[in-house]
């Protein structure tokens, strides 16, 4: 039985952040909207289990970052469209120093190099079905990137199994848009490398939003850093079959949670070491795993659990 790699790097890793989740400083200076959708009941095409669960999971994540969170599953088309524009107006009317944060989990798929979002109601028989009964993801960008705001953010765990395998112009996974063709302050996660598919997870969550709920939690961590820890703990997981990617033309610094007042408490299991700097450096670190597997890096950081450690193997195996 493989050992769970990731789940106990993430754990460890957990450890050096603080044990409970403080209200994050960057909150107070800017509003946080939040729209999480997650579509699992589909009528025609295979279930996701998961996506409701990456949904709810997603929703008390965001909750606890500072987010005003509109939760929606299982929608069908114009529910969806109702769903986006509603969302459009409120970060409209919360003005310039919002943070918009869309989280969609369900099927994605692209024609001709145009991606859609897939309602629980899409019943296609041929490929030119999509654009008319699934929900283009430019239309979701270009409606919130046409408003004032302080970042936009997209997390986008839409890149599973083709439903509709018989059509053949249907692409596998999603086409990765670059933001910066468009409006700038964007920020784009793909759950997995451009024309991939996703996993669903044989866990509670996805492999994407699994990662995603552990690191994003990590305080003071800016979103570069956050996207790029959670693109190593998923290829780890999937033992490089899904690799996230991200586009960014964000002009503007965000992070998740910000610095907790108070002292950092140790955690049961814990090292000194580990709240502590060490006595080795980052650059000590990365040239000792230099070359090394993946696999034997794990062990020997996962042994000394110190801050230099993690953040070796974070730069060395991204």
């Amino acid at each position: 039985m493989r050992r769970p790699v990731v789940a106990n790097l993430l754990l460890a890793s957990g450890f050096l952040a603080l044990a409970q989740l403080m209200t994050p400083t960057e909150a107070a200076a800017e509003a946080r909207l939040a729209l999480v959708i997650g579509q699992s009941a589909y009528r025609t095409v295979p279930e996701l289990p998961n996506a409701a669960n990456d949904a709810k999971g997603m929703t008390e994540l965001l909750g606890n970052a500072g987010f005003t969170v509109t939760t929606a599953a299982n929608l069908v088309q114009n529910e969806m469209r109702a769903a986006i524009s509603d969302f459009a107006g409120k970060v409209s009317a919360s003005g310039a120093d919002t943070v918009a944060l869309v989280f969609y989990a369900g099927h994605g798929l692209q024609i001709d190099g145009e991606n859609y979002l897939v309602p629980v109601d899409l019943d296609s028989k041929r490929e030119a079905d999509i654009p008319l009964q699934g929900v283009r993801l430019n239309d979701l960008l270009n409606t919130l990137g046409a408003l004032p705001t302080r970042a936009r953010i997209f997390m986008l765990d839409a890149c599973r199994n083709n439903p509709f395998p018989a059509l053949s112009g249907a692409g596998h996974g999603l086409a990765i848009i670059d933001t910066k063709a468009g409006a700038p302050g964007s920020f784009i996660s793909y759950s997995t490398s451009p024309g991939a598919e996703a996993e669903d997870g044989s866990g509670i969550d996805s492999p994407y939003t699994t990662a995603a709920l552990t690191i994003a939690k990590q305080p003071n961590l800016p979103i570069e850093e956050v996207f790029k820890r959670i693109r190593v703990a998923v290829a780890q997981s999937t033992d490089g079959r899904q690799i996230p990617w991200e586009s960014s033309s964000l002009t503007t610094d965000f992070k998740f949670f910000g610095e907790s007042s108070g002292s950092q408490p140790a955690m049961p299991g814990t090292s000194a070491m580990a709240l502590a700097s060490g006595t080795r450096s980052v650059e000590d670190w990365r040239r000792d795993l230099q070359g090394k597997s993946a696999m034997v890096a794990y062990e020997l950081v996962i042994t000394d659990d110190t801050v230099p450690a993690y953040q070796a193997y974070i730069e060395l195996y991204a």
